[in-house]
């Protein structure tokens, strides 16, 4: 290849260069994400709302991407004007999602005004949280799309592994920091910290849109492209209709519904069945991210490799069933063996994204990766949005075993969770037969999962 001809990514340090200054944004993502989970027992304490309540919250990451099909429109978006467009829009609403929540906090927090039947504070709340959740997602489908354009046949898993593990550093900052924060200045502290997070990651984008506009020029990506590289409505019929995507979409639904809800709630679950101190429950909540920060580069190097990517996400529903039914067991407390179990989640989280997102590359053309990534996390967002709020309001309504009072003289609901994790070990059991009808399927298609991605 002449000098002519040497692509800007084909450059090391400019594709890894480009990888980090998108991860950044991730991660500020991540962070806002994660960081009121932790506030629950804070939230119901000082702003007096219910486990539903919270779930709901919670559930509105979803809402607007499930039921105004928000994700799809952005995969056709992303499709349609690129990932430099796609991006900054994704940016901004994230900034302008996180504004509205800080400020129903702020402003509304613990008022007694209600709206439409939710309290006001709830439903701003849930509203901003809602709007963050749908430039997060689609943020998430755009830097997928930007990796696999980026590392087209070179370290593609291991790239999408690294975004995956610095995303994760945001949401173990937030598990780790939110309480220690809230407590040494205000509840809403830790969530004004990821509003400036998001600013930098707003003008971090930015940054890259520059790499992205020269790679551009080079592979001459305009209206000089053959038309049968340009996007078209009968891509999303082609999406639809091939049996790996429903596959795929489905595991990842069933997989992140074990994981992202379950962290929800998992801080008071430390606390109130395993005694752990409130300080540091969070942080060991964020162990799953801990461990996503370290190992999935490790296994997206290995499955770059080795390949194995189905034959990985069969291993890490397996344990995901091991984790959830251990944590159903109403004789065990020992804070150890909740700890443990959080270590064997991270490991589980490290080993299913790091083979099912390069998968998805394997399955469909570049030009139809957005609408795949898209409907993927629209299928995903379901389960965001309905087992969060199922939880909650299986807490509610069957799990109250008695109150307590914190040191600051704030009462508290005290919950049993065995019910709930008995919920979430049974999602986890579908996610397994779905991983090997997965692996049934790429041995019937010839999907090429199984088979390393870098190319010799």
């Amino acid at each position: 290849m002449t000098t002519s001809q040497i692509r800007l990514n084909d450059k090391a340090w400019a594709r890894w260069s480009a990888l980090f200054i998108v991860a950044f944004t991730m991660m500020a993502a991540y962070y806002v994400n994660d960081v009121m989970a932790p506030l629950k027992s804070m939230l119901e304490g000082q702003l007096r709302w219910t486990s539903s309540e919270f779930g709901m919250f919670t559930g509105a990451y979803s809402f607007l991407n499930v039921f105004l099909l928000m994700l799809i429109w952005g995969g056709l978006i992303l499709d349609r004007f690129g990932i430099r467009f796609t991006g900054i829009l994704a940016t901004v609403l994230m900034v302008g999602g996180t504004a509205a929540e800080y400020v129903a906090i702020t402003a509304y927090g613990g008022t007694s005004e209600m709206l439409f039947g939710y309290k006001l504070d709830v439903l701003m709340a849930s509203a901003g949280y809602s709007v963050f959740g749908v430039g997060a997602e689609v943020a998430g489908i755009t830097v997928s799309k930007i990796i696999a354009k980026w590392f087209c046949g070179k370290e593609l898993a291991l790239a999408m592994g690294v975004q995956v593990a610095l995303a994760r550093i945001g949401s173990q900052v937030a598990y780790a920091v939110a309480i220690p924060v809230a407590r040494a200045w205000n509840l809403d502290t830790p969530l004004f910290i990821g509003a400036i997070l998001l600013l930098g990651g707003f003008v971090s984008f930015l940054a890259f849109t520059f790499m992205d506009r020269k790679l551009d020029r080079q592979v001459r990506i305009s209206a000089e492209s053959s038309a049968e590289d340009k996007f078209s409505f009968r891509d999303v019929v082609a999406v639809v209709s091939n049996p790996g995507f429903w596959l795929i979409a489905v595991l990842c639904v069933l997989f992140y519904s074990c994981v992202f809800p379950f962290q929800k709630f998992a801080t008071e679950l430390m606390v109130t069945k395993y005694g752990v101190s409130e300080t540091i429950a969070g942080t060991f909540a964020g162990l799953p991210a801990l461990g996503a920060l370290f190992l999935t580069p490790v296994f997206g190097g290995m499955i770059d490799k080795q390949g194995r990517a189905a034959s990985i996400m069969v291993l890490g529903a397996l344990m995901l069933i091991c984790v959830h039914c251990i944590y159903a067991l109403p004789f065990i407390h020992a804070p150890w063996v909740a700890i443990a179990l959080m270590i064997v989640l991270g490991i589980a989280f490290s080993l299913v994204p790091s083979a099912m997102w390069p998968s998805v590359a394997k399955i469909f053309p570049v030009k139809q990766l957005g609408t795949a990534y898209s409907l993927i996390f629209f299928i995903q967002n379901i389960g965001l949005w309905g087992v969060p709020a199922l939880i909650g309001y299986i807490l509610d309504t069957w799990c109250v075993t008695g109150q307590q009072t914190s040191a600051d003289g704030v009462v508290t609901n005290v919950y049993d969770y065995t019910l709930p994790m008995c919920v979430f070990t049974a999602i986890a059991v579908l996610s397994l037969v779905t991983a090997f009808l997965l692996k049934a399927a790429d041995k019937k298609y010839g999907y090429g999962l199984e088979e390393a991605n870098i190319k010799k």
